[in-house]
């Protein structure tokens, strides 16, 4: 039989706000609608309920009864990412999770096939609400054998409970008080004025008796709370990780071109966000340093956004405080994502390029670095390799850069070194051993070659041997050897 977890982090909201001000654990909290004194009160904590304070009052009433009530607002938006967040922590230990549609905060988790993998579902339930804990939420999980079954026993207590049988989880569902449940406070109200106060007795009723007194939804929960209907798990779909990565061409721990950089892979990635109608709610920088050691780097803003300027601000922020233990050499950043509003995709797509803005950064830069630090490639006609292109000095952008067009093979990338790097002697004895970089790019396993380059008799006469050299650890060099001087060099590397 199939085995179902139902994990119920119980009102959402209130544990959102708790975790901004947790100075307010131990005083009377409410979660308001919205932040004026007729706003009426959604969620309370035990606190403001031993004060009287209960959902549906006006703040301005609640603060009659007690001036400890401390409130704030929890913006849907808020909620939204959070319970994405959750889904895909959940994820972490079943692949198949589905997040209740209505009643933020539930969540169903597939619990068959993990036998072999965690010592018993006791324990794996246990490691759910001990990650959750980690993350900051308290949360009940049940592992039962039905929906309903789980969920009106989570809605029910705390802590984890794992039924072995589906006739105990029957029986504790039927304990359970109407209280409990997500009904209309009306309908509650009613059924316990008609002595209704259990699931059990609930189930007792009359179906058809339900419909007409009141209503379609109250005869649908108890088709679900009988067992006549069946839903399958519809979990959440996976997706493409955000991802942008940039290898650098050497160490380097500098806040701002760091920054530079992010800059241009943010912008890639908010680009993927938009495609899927997305916009990020946690960004997360991965540093991988020269001395081999990664630094991770966590930043969500306060709401879901697609604001690049708002995001890069933070990742300045946070670079500035870094102290890292050697230059960064590989830049990677990743993204999670909800579902994006229509404004916000309008915003993102309508906004245009400030050439203002950008003059007035190259002029910074000028003024630090150089005036001739700000430049770009551009072709030119020349024998060798490194004679082919050329840096022009770029003095003010233009309106509209030319669009790139389709080439077919697509060319290899080169990284060319300014001036070439004399390389050590091949060995005769074992060729595949031949180290060009040291034990750490590992040894040459293949090179395609000789193509070759000479001439240059107006300056000195050229003979070069071009080779692709493939290391085993991935890389492939661009090397030559030089006739003329019997030795070899390293041009660049392709990637």
């Amino acid at each position: 039989m199939d085995r179902l977890a139902c994990v119920d982090v119980p009102v959402l909201p209130l544990q959102l706000l708790l975790r901004e001000h947790a100075d307010w654990r131990t005083a009377p909290v409410a979660v308001v609608a919205e932040d004026r004194p007729q706003a009426e009160l959604l969620h309370v904590n035990e606190a403001a309920r031993r004060a009287g304070v209960l959902p549906g009052q006006k703040y301005s009433t609640a603060l009659g009864l007690t001036r400890e009530l401390r409130a704030g607002v929890v913006s849907s938006a808020q909620i939204d990412a959070t319970v994405h967040a959750l889904a895909l922590r959940l994820r972490r230990h079943s692949p198949d999770v589905e997040p209740q549609e209505a009643g933020a905060g539930v969540f169903w988790v597939d619990a068959k096939g993990l036998d072999r993998l965690h010592p018993s579902r006791e324990a794996w339930a246990h490691g759910i609400a001990g990650d959750l804990r980690d993350a900051g939420f308290e949360a009940t999980i049940v592992v039962g054998f039905t929906r309903f079954g789980t969920y009106a026993v989570a809605k029910s207590g705390r802590g984890v409970k794992v039924f072995a049988a589906a006739l105990d989880e029957d029986a504790a569902m039927r304990g359970v008080a109407l209280r409990r449940l997500d009904l209309e406070p009306e309908v509650r109200d009613r059924l316990h004025a008609l002595g209704v106060r259990t699931v059990g007795d609930f189930l007792r009723l009359p179906a058809g008796g339900l419909r007409s007194r009141f209503g379609e939804s109250v005869q649908r929960l108890h088709h679900l709370a009988a067992g006549k209907t069946w839903a399958p798990l519809v979990p959440l779909e996976y997706k493409e990780p955000y991802q942008q990565q940039e290898d650098l061409e050497a160490p380097d721990s500098d806040a701002v071109r760091l920054l530079f950089l992010v800059k241009r892979l943010l912008d890639a990635l908010l680009a993927q966000l938009v495609r899927r109608s997305e916009a990020l709610v946690e960004l997360t920088l991965h540093l991988v340093l020269d001395d081999h050691r990664e630094h991770v780097e966590r930043l969500r803003p306060a709401a879901a956004t697609l604001d690049g300027v708002l995001l890069v601000g933070l990742v300045r922020l946070r670079l500035e405080t870094l102290k890292l233990t050697a230059g960064v050499v590989e830049l990677r950043l990743s993204a999670e994502g909800v579902r994006a509003t229509a404004e916000q995709i309008a915003l993102f797509r309508g906004s245009r390029r400030d050439l203002q803005a950008a003059h007035r950064a190259f002029a910074r830069l000028r003024a630090e670095l150089g005036e001739d630090v700000v430049v770009r490639a551009a072709l030119r006609d020349g024998h060798l390799p490194t004679a082919r292109f050329t840096w022009e000095v770029i003095d003010a952008l233009p309106e509209a850069w030319p669009a790139p067009r389709d080439v077919a093979p697509r060319p290899l990338v080169r990284r060319l070194h300014a001036k070439p790097v004399p390389l050590p002697p091949r060995p005769r004895q074992e060729p595949d051993g031949w180290l060009l970089r040291g034990l750490e790019h590992g040894r040459v396993e293949r090179l395609d070659g000789p193509y070759v380059v000479s001439g240059g008799w107006w300056s000195g006469r050229i003979l070069r041997d071009y080779y692709y050299a493939h290391t085993s650890r991935g890389e492939i060099l661009w090397i030559y050897y030089d006739r003329r001087r019997c030795r070899f060099f390293l041009e660049g590397r392709v990637e």
